[in-house]
């Protein structure tokens, strides 16, 4: 049964939704597989924050009973959602102790998953309110990276990335404010796509950070990216920022090739002071290397990088401070949260306003590296991952310091709001995935996609899977 769940679970949503279109399994026997490989393989994991079990197999059996037409892309396929999203009757923790009242309904994200006939099997973990690149939480423990247990598998989303990673589940919903989707995606050797700024809603909230932070999934293949994307983008009323809608359906968007793109290289980083890893750098380079011989035109760039300090600090701090206002217990927020907040007190709203006005001009200071290339290619993050317990003992200046290597490379996109993913790009000697970044322009993550799907397609990273421990 074990080397069954594992292959079931190892296909990836697109695949599983296949297998339950066409009778081959059902709904129930996904989620059953998915939970007996969480109750084997999570407590050495720390995935999930709480899984529903009792609710999973219910709706599981609903989706089974449906007709055929109306059956949804994703029908019967189980996913998690990242914590810091309302899921009906459940708590939103934001991956602290502070709040206690379940939601009364779905976040519009997790709307949409289920619309599309997905179960929702569990809630995964996060550092409180996404501020670190480690998913370590006083609450709710410390998720691990299935490739080495001892290492961080990245964050905020690392309990959604440890879970897809470990084929615990196809896929799980994450969010990125300053890299949260591609560190984790790096650390544990997934696809994990930023989307533009506003192309998926983040209602019933208005923003996610401000300008910062977008919606999106951790998968471990592009076209299960891709599909998971044609359920997810679109806005609401509610939604502050609103992307310019897509042309074309991004899984379909992947039968056509890029032709030949212009992809500048480098492996600067958009942070002052940082020093990539070798091993970073030579993933960069072998992956100049595989694009070559795809027959793109690519060249090494030396990006004038405009600074980000200034409006990122701002965002963050409001953002921080805005989810946290929320909360129905503020004195049982973290100590290291309640030093945020204390910086955050001293950032009035209006410089937060200045920081999104300042972030948009840094945007189109961005669009002019876009004009000599197509593409951006960059490491992910600068150092390896972690050993687990970065946070420990760690106060504010400590936890930013250390962070700011994970951080090198994404945040400055945030910032700006263009699409960037993080894309496989081998193993390093430690036997953690490398990773390489690439960026698009505003609006064209399907340029980021169809390059990423020809790696895939030259380099296939899918079927490696890590050995899990058991406890």
């Amino acid at each position: 049964m074990d080397r069954d769940d594992a292959e079931l679970m190892f296909q990836g949503v697109e695949r599983q939704a296949e297998l339950v279109r066409t009778g081959k399994t059902t709904s129930r026997a996904l989620v059953e597989a998915a939970l007996r490989r969480i109750n084997r393989f999570d407590p050495a994991l720390g995935a999930f924050r709480t899984v529903l079990a009792e609710q999973a197999l219910a709706e599981a059996d609903a989706r089974d009973a449906e007709a055929e037409q109306d059956r949804g892309p994703l029908h019967g396929v189980p996913v998690a959602v990242k914590d810091e999203f309302d899921v009906a009757g459940q708590v939103t923790t934001f991956g602290g102790a502070a709040n206690r009242t379940p939601a009364a309904a779905d976040s519009e994200a997790v709307r949409r998953l289920r619309a599309a006939g997905a179960v929702v099997i569990g809630k995964t973990t996060m550092p409180e309110f996404g501020q670190w690149p480690f998913t370590e939480s006083a609450a709710h423990g410390t998720a691990h990276n299935p490739w080495d247990t001892t290492r961080t598998p990245g964050g905020s989303s690392g309990g959604s990335a440890a879970a897809v990673a470990a084929g615990l589940v196809g896929a799980a919903l994450g969010g990125d404010g300053g890299g949260s989707i591609r560190i984790p995606a790096a650390c544990c050797g997934l696809f994990g796509l930023k989307p533009q700024r506003g192309r998926v809603s983040t209602a019933p909230n208005p923003h996610l950070w401000y300008a910062l932070g977008t919606v999106g999934p951790l998968t471990r293949t592009v076209r299960d990216a891709a599909l998971l994307y044609d359920v997810l983008a679109g806005t609401t009323p509610a939604d502050r920022w609103s992307a310019r809608p897509a042309t074309t359906g991004w899984l379909r968007a992947l039968e056509t090739p890029p032709g030949r793109m212009r992809v500048g290289y480098s492996a600067k980083p958009a942070v002052p002071g940082i020093r990539p890893h070798p091993e970073h750098v030579g993933a960069l380079l072998e992956t100049v290397r595989a694009l070559r011989a795809l027959g793109h035109d690519v060249r090494e760039v030396n990006p004038r990088y405009p600074d980000a300090t200034a409006p990122f600090a701002a965002q963050f701090c409001g953002g921080v401070r805005a989810e946290a206002a929320t909360v129905e217990r503020p004195d049982l927020l973290e100590p290291r949260t309640r030093s945020t907040l204390a910086l955050a007190r001293l950032v009035p709203e209006s410089a937060v306003e200045r920081g999104i006005r300042a972030g948009e001009r840094l945007a189109d200071r961005a669009d002019r590296m876009f004009t000599s290339m197509d593409l951006l290619l960059t490491p992910v993050i600068a150092a390896r991952p972690r050993p687990v317990g970065s946070l420990d003992g760690a106060g504010l200046l400590t936890a930013l310091a250390r962070s700011r290597p994970m951080v090198a490379y994404t945040a400055l996109w945030n910032v700006t709001g263009h699409p960037a993913a993080s894309v496989p790009a081998g193993f390093g000697s430690d036997g953690l995935p490398l990773a390489v970044q690439l960026v698009g322009r505003r609006d064209d993550e399907v340029s980021v996609l169809r390059v990423a799907a020809q790696l895939e397609e030259a380099r296939p990273w899918a079927e490696t899977r890590p050995r899990l421990p058991v406890t």
